[in-house]
């Protein structure tokens, strides 16, 4: 499989930060920047679903299943 991959650009303290991270964890620079997208996608849907639910989502969660 090709790897299609592009350029960034980081505050060099940034990308020394990345090499470390990457080091400690034995991965690449661009594995770790992987990993943290991922996980910011994560908070990002912990905080959608942290919050109350749409009005939608509340008549579906209350119907009656009978």
């Amino acid at each position: 499989m090709v790897s299609r991959t592009t350029t960034i650009r980081v505050e060099r303290s940034t990308h020394e930060e990345l090499k470390r991270l990457a080091s400690a964890r034995r991965t690449t620079v661009a594995d770790t920047v992987a990993r943290g997208v991922r996980l910011l996608r994560q908070e990002e849907i912990g905080r959608d679903l942290s919050g109350p639910p749409a009005d939608d989502e509340a008549a579906w969660l209350d119907a009656d299943l009978g």
